[in-house]
């Protein structure tokens, strides 16, 4: 950093001292403009006079004041004009103590609005030329009358231009920072949107599975002693569903893992395809389940196939959760005109207040299942209903739309 800069910098984090050394330059441009004499004749002296010593204490106390002009502006102005009325009645030939008016003029312009500064500045151009032209020792028409008027407004307009200016770059550097924050917000509401999608991910997966371990648990409890083929049967069964419970776990937070990490996971999120699959672990676990399928070869984005599939997965873990020893499921999915409906029904005797705490329920009961499978669906455009059967039982349906997303069939596009 230059000395100029460092001088400039430091300057700037002291005002006040800023100010002084405004000061001291308009006294020494002040003192300076004094020996002139702009009516004298051009000759080899240029017009040289000595000003008087009370043109000099003018100056002098004008300058002084400019000192405190960023705290007090309108009082520094009125001061300086008051030192210049001064100067123009009594002082011939005058000197430029209006030069210290004009700066505080412009430093009341740069720091306030403009009706005030119009305000201020018209009656300040109005005291100093009405009072050189009317009092004045000089003639009314003389151009020093008529200079005084231009730089006073000059003084005006200058100040307001700075202040605009001012307020414009505040406003660029307001809206440049509101922007920053705006994007920070959307990158920590996208990053909360992202948690809540792998905490639903991993709500079906371990409610699934271990749904599916406590069942063969109580299975293993129940026949260790007289059947052990069984037994052992069962806890094959659970040792499938939680390795099941694990894979899927890993995959799924294997998705929070950054670029470079190791081994990060490239299995495919679960879908339709694998619903056979889940059906049997559902069988092994005790619950018969029916599936039927019309949806004619489409093939899900990815997006509607997992919602597709974590759907039917949640419906039937409070199946067999809820509905009873005894219950049966069907899973149907139909493709319908440009929409995938799922439907889930069961025919258990269990209680339905409880099957409906479980599932979600948002009417007044705890649990997080449905609500879980309402916030997956209209995440992807759909609409979930859920309630008790006539005659017992409960229906879980769900729509999922084809449109705005690219599908397949397997005669073509969709």
């Amino acid at each position: 950093m230059s000395i100029l800069e460092r001088t400039r910098d430091g300057l700037r984090a002291h005002p006040l001292a800023l100010d002084a050394v405004l000061a001291a330059g308009v006294l020494i441009s002040m003192v300076a403009g004094s020996f002139v004499d702009p009516r004298a004749e051009a000759g080899p002296t240029w017009g040289v006079r000595t000003p008087s010593a009370p043109g000099l204490t003018l100056m002098a106390l004008s300058a002084a004041a400019l000192a405190l002009r960023r705290r007090w502006p309108m009082a520094v102005l009125a001061v300086t004009t008051a030192f210049s009325l001064v100067d123009l009645v009594t002082a011939d030939p005058r000197t430029p103590v209006t030069m210290s008016a004009v700066v505080a003029l412009y430093t009341v312009a740069a720091t306030t609005d403009r009706p005030t500064t119009w305000r201020v500045g018209i009656l300040t151009m109005t005291v100093l030329t009405g009072t050189a032209m009317l009092v004045g020792p000089l003639p009314w028409y003389t151009q020093e009358n008529l200079g005084l008027f231009a730089w006073t407004g000059m003084a005006a307009a200058v100040g307001d231009a700075v202040r605009s200016r001012r307020a414009f770059v505040d406003a660029i550097r307001e809206r440049a920072e509101r922007a920053e924050r705006t994007r920070e917000e959307e990158a920590r509401r996208r990053v909360a949107e992202e948690r809540l999608r792998i905490a639903r991910d991993l709500h079906d997966v371990v409610a699934h599975h271990i749904a599916l371990v406590n069942v063969q648990a109580g299975v293993v409890a129940h026949v260790m002693d007289k059947r052990p083929d069984q037994a052992k049967e069962a806890l094959a069964h659970v040792r499938e569903a939680s390795r099941a419970a694990l894979d899927e776990l890993r995959a799924t937070v294997g998705l929070l893992r950054q670029s470079g990490d190791p081994e990060a996971p490239t299995e495919p999120a679960p879908g339709l395809a694998r619903l056979d699959e889940l059906a049997d672990t559902f069988r092994n676990a005790g619950l018969p389940v029916e599936i039927a399928r019309a949806d004619h070869g489409t093939t899900l984005p990815s997006a509607l196939d997992l919602a597709a599939y974590r759907v039917i997965q949640e419906a039937l873990t409070n199946v067999r959760k809820h509905a009873g020893q005894e219950a049966r499921a069907e899973v149907s999915v139909v493709r319908v005109g440009t929409n995938v409906e799922i439907t889930v029904l069961d025919d258990g005797a269990g209680d339905a207040v409880d099957a409906d705490s479980d599932s979600g329920d948002t009417s007044g009961h705890g649990g997080h299942g449905l609500l879980g499978m309402r916030e997956r669906v209209t995440a992807v455009g759909g609409a979930l209903t859920a309630g008790p059967r006539f005659g017992g039982g409960f229906r879980v349906h769900a729509i999922l739309p084809l449109t705005n997303h690219a599908t397949t069939t397997a005669g073509g596009t969709a």
